[in-house]
């Protein structure tokens, strides 16, 4: 994988009362005990909620840099995988928290991926009716996405993300150095959030994702200009009522129906959102006028990541269709479903229809 740089970098998340800041930069777990001491100064005991796959690479250090903060930590650790993002393993991370002692006077630490974010999140907002919570995202998909923006929550067997709060974190750590660690397919999978926000935000950004994909561009660069651009979206909408913060879900209304129809940890979520970024693109060209071209290069950019573009055999439409209809991104039955009249530049359509989802999923097969 590319080098980054060591500089460490600043993101705030500006929400009032409510905001953060995200620091990027290499080597930041050894200091995640000062970060907290100086924005939870009366907060003595936490649970540094992980998984099995990260508990062995990080967490002797973050437990170690907490406890020299003079915090008392407790690990938790959950199996790795989308089947821990669950209403049972919340129920059994509260419950753990419970037996360690904690109360309303403690905090989280969510050290993983996406999951791990997640239900660390949700777990923090929902026990004794809430506490603070930190991010520690040491995926590129969790770093560059689910970690900022207070989205927490937990999957239904049919549905992703059903079941959640907004929950904004106190502090986000983006230690690019736990990047070195990934399978490659880990690795690949953060790049279609990425190629997303370029797509709906930032289309000069597409040159450097094409240079990463060389192995010549900064990543720690193109982490923190992702999450600049969640940063601004959640600031503009921070609980998704006025519309901005859905353009976000660009290639997510089928992706998450592929995902949870094949299985949750089958695909991985920037596998499928791949597959729903093509059936967004080609649905784009269709109806907003998009151009063939800005289609072909987003669908190129998939490509250099080895991500997916062509739906597996298996998948049946009506059962994809059906899915999508428990989506959160349907309102009254209708779809919104996000198009780009042009790179770089997103909107929210009622105008797609279920014919119209149909005939992308025939697309996707293709």
């Amino acid at each position: 994988m590319p080098e980054v740089t060591a500089t460490i970098q600043s993101v705030a998340v500006n929400l009032g009362s409510r905001s953060y800041t995200v620091q990027v930069g290499r080597g930041l777990l050894e200091s995640i005990g000062q970060e907290v001491a100086a924005r939870l100064p009366e907060k003595k005991s936490c649970a540094v909620i992980t998984d099995s796959n990260v508990a062995p690479l990080y967490s002797e250090i973050v437990l170690q840099s907490l406890r020299a903060a003079g915090k008392v930590a407790h690990l938790i650790t959950v199996p790795a995988g989308e089947a821990s993002k669950s209403l049972m393993s919340a129920q059994t991370v509260c419950g753990e928290m419970v037996r360690a002692g904690l109360d309303r006077k403690s905090f989280v630490i969510a050290l993983g991926g996406g999951v791990i974010g997640d239900l660390g999140g949700f777990c923090a907002s929902i026990f004794q009716r809430g506490i603070p919570y930190v991010q520690v995202p040491t995926t590129v998909l969790s770093q560059v996405d689910s970690s900022v923006g207070g989205k927490t929550g937990v999957n239904l067997p049919d549905a992703k993300n059903m079941v959640g709060a907004f929950h904004q974190p106190v502090h986000v750590i983006a230690d690019v150095a736990t990047l070195d660690s990934l399978h490659k397919r880990e690795w690949n999978e953060g790049f279609a959030e990425i190629i997303k926000h370029a797509c709906i935000r930032d289309a000069a950004m597409l040159d450097l994702i094409e240079a990463v994909a060389k192995g010549t561009g900064d990543v720690a660069e193109l982490i923190r200009q992702n999450i600049a651009i969640k940063a601004a979206i959640v600031e503009a909408d921070e609980f998704e009522t006025k519309g901005l913060r859905a353009l976000l879900n660009f290639g997510h209304t089928l992706g998450h129906a592929i995902e949870a129809a094949a299985g949750y940890g089958t695909l991985l979520h920037g596998e499928a959102i791949s597959l729903g970024l093509r059936a967004a693109g080609w649905l784009s060209v269709k109806k907003a006028g998009l151009p063939q071209s800005d289609c072909d290069r987003m669908i190129s950019l998939l490509h250099q990541f080895d991500l997916p573009t062509r739906l597996p055999a298996g998948f049946d439409t009506q059962e994809l269709l059906r899915i999508t209809r428990m989506d959160k991104k349907f309102e009254t039955g209708k779809i919104r479903f996000v198009l780009l009249p042009k790179m770089g530049d997103a909107l929210v359509s009622s105008d797609v229809t279920e014919q119209d989802l149909m005939d992308a999923l025939d697309e996707v097969r293709r």
